[in-house]
C-alpha cells in the first residue's frame, strides 16, 4: 500500500472495506480501477471491524450470461471466433479471480496483516490479468460479455464463506490449482494458432498464478497449525464435505512444487 490518492473522495479509508466496496462494484472497468487505486492507497487496516455487504455478492456485469460449464461451448482455434471464445473464457476465470481474492480480503476477521496484504496482492494481479484478456479480447473484435461463462469457481467462494480455512484449502489450492496444469497446454494451443500475444499473456498469469497458490497453501498451513489439525487429512475431510470437484490429470508436477506442495501432497493426487 503506497502513498497516492484513493479512487474518489468516498472511498472507505479502510483496506477490508475498500475490498468490500471493489467486490460490489459491478462494471469490470470500474473495479479494475478501484482494485488498482485501492492497492495505491494509503490505507489503515481494522482486522476486526464488523463489515456486511450493500448489495449483492459479486457485483458483476449483466453479461455475460451464466450457463453450465457443459454450454458454454468450444470453436476451432483456428477460426477467429474459436481464439477470441477461448480468451474470453480466460478473462471470466481471472474476473471471478480478482472477486475471489477481494471477497478473501474483506469476508474473513482478525488474521495476521500479512494475510491482507496477501490478498491484496493477488487482487491487483488479477485485476491486472482481466484487464490485458480484455484488451486482447478487443483485439480479436469482442468485449467481456459477448460470449457465456459458467460459474463454478464463485460457487465454492460462496460455499465455503463461513470458514476460512476451508476456503484456503478448496479455493486456491484446489481450483486455482487446477488453472496451474492448465494453462501450459492452452498456451500451446494458442501459440500453435499464431496468437502469440495470448500466449505472452498466458506466460504472465502462470507465472502470477503459481504465487497466488503459494498464498493459499501457506495460509492453509497456518491455519491447519493454529487449529491443531493434520494438514492432508483435512483437505481430505473438506474436500468430502464441501463436494469439491475430482482432481484429474496430467498434472503440472513442477510448477504446483514452486506453489508450496509438498512431495506427500503430490503423492496424494490421482495417478
Amino acid at each position: 500500500m503506497h502513498a497516492s490518492s484513493p479512487l474518489t473522495p468516498a472511498a472507505p479509508s479502510e483496506l477490508r472495506a475498500y475490498a468490500l466496496a471493489c467486490l460490489l462494484e459491478r462494471d469490470p472497468a470500474t473495479k479494475v480501477a478501484m482494485v488498482a487505486a485501492m492497492a495505491g492507497a494509503p490505507l489503515e487496516l481494522d482486522a476486526r471491524a464488523p463489515l456486511a455487504p450493500a448489495g449483492p455478492v459479486p457485483g458483476r456485469p449483466e453479461r455475460p450470461e451464466l450457463v453450465p460449464p457443459r454450454l458454454v461451448g468450444r470453436r476451432s482455434m483456428i477460426t477467429p471466433e474459436g481464439r477470441a471464445m477461448l480468451v474470453h473464457a480466460l478473462a471470466h476465470i481471472e474476473f471471478n479471480a480478482m472477486n475471489l481474492a477481494l471477497d478473501a480480503l474483506w469476508r474473513f476477521p482478525d488474521l495476521p496483516f500479512e494475510y491482507y496484504t496477501d490478498w491484496l496482492r493477488v487482487a491487483q494481479e488479477e485485476a491486472t490479468h482481466f484487464a490485458m484478456l480484455q484488451a486482447h479480447l478487443q483485439v480479436l473484435g469482442h468485449t467481456y460479455g459477448d460470449f457465456p461463462g459458467h460459474d463454478s469457481l464463485w460457487e465454492m467462494v460462496d460455499k465455503t464463506r463461513g470458514d476460512v480455512l476451508a476456503r484456503m484449502a478448496l479455493v486456491p489450492r484446489t481450483l486455482e490449482a487446477r488453472g496451474l496444469d492448465a494453462i501450459p497446454p492452452l498456451r500451446a494451443k494458442l501459440a500453435q494458432a499464431g496468437d502469440m500475444a495470448a500466449a505472452a499473456i498466458l506466460d504472465i498469469i502462470l507465472r502470477d498464478e503459481v504465487g497466488h497458490v503459494e498464498i493459499g497453501n501457506r495460509w492453509y498451513g497456518y491455519l491447519c497449525d493454529q487449529r491443531g489439525l493434520e494438514l492432508r487429512a483435512t483437505y481430505a475431510e473438506l474436500a468430502l464435505r464441501y463436494e469439491a470437484p475430482t482432481l484429474r490429470g496430467p498434472f503440472n508436477l513442477e510448477a504446483r512444487r514452486r506453489a508450496g506442495f509438498s512431495e506427500l501432497e503430490l503423492s496424494d493426487l490421482p495417478a
